[in-house]
């Protein structure tokens, strides 16, 4: 049955032409996002290194202290970057995501993918689930064998 079901998701987002990311109006306010935005070409570090993740850093945290989100969590990885985060529910999560991209292809010529990935988190035991699947992403990948050892990972806290 559940591979019935991801073969029938797949043909659904496959056929799919548009993300839309909008938030609907009866999300609460703070509602947090699972997001995944990929570089291209995939399998290219275009985002781990010290010097660019100094700028990522300052960038993100530019963001919070003009009130576009609240990261929960971002982590990069060389090819792609996950976020856990809340956006100001003022403020069009699509346009906030496309602006950084775009200063971030502009100040240090990273190269995204269009577009990007969004999933509203529903509940604490899926929060709790995305931020360990996020934290694990460089173990998985035999990058460190500690999540903590990672050095691409903040939290809103770490930036303000």
């Amino acid at each position: 049955m559940r591979d019935g079901m991801n073969l029938c998701m797949h043909e659904l987002f496959r056929n799919r032409k548009r993300l839309y990311h909008e938030v609907p109006r009866w999300v609460k306010d703070g509602a947090v996002f699972f997001i995944t935005i990929n570089t291209r070409p995939r399998e290219v570090n275009q985002l781990c290194h010290p010097e660019m993740s100094d700028t990522i850093r300052e960038s993100i945290a530019f963001r919070i202290q003009s009130g576009a989100w609240w990261p929960e969590r971002i982590l990069l990885m060389p090819d792609h970057l996950h976020g856990l985060i809340a956006f100001n529910r003022n403020l069009k999560m699509k346009q906030i995501v496309e602006q950084w991209k775009r200063y971030l292809a502009f100040q240090l010529s990273i190269q995204w993918q269009k577009n990007f990935f969004d999933h509203r988190i529903r509940s604490v035991r899926e929060f709790h689930l995305k931020s360990e699947y996020i934290a694990q992403n460089p173990v998985r990948k035999g990058l460190v064998s500690n999540p903590k050892d990672w050095p691409y990972s903040w939290s809103g806290w770490d930036l303000v």
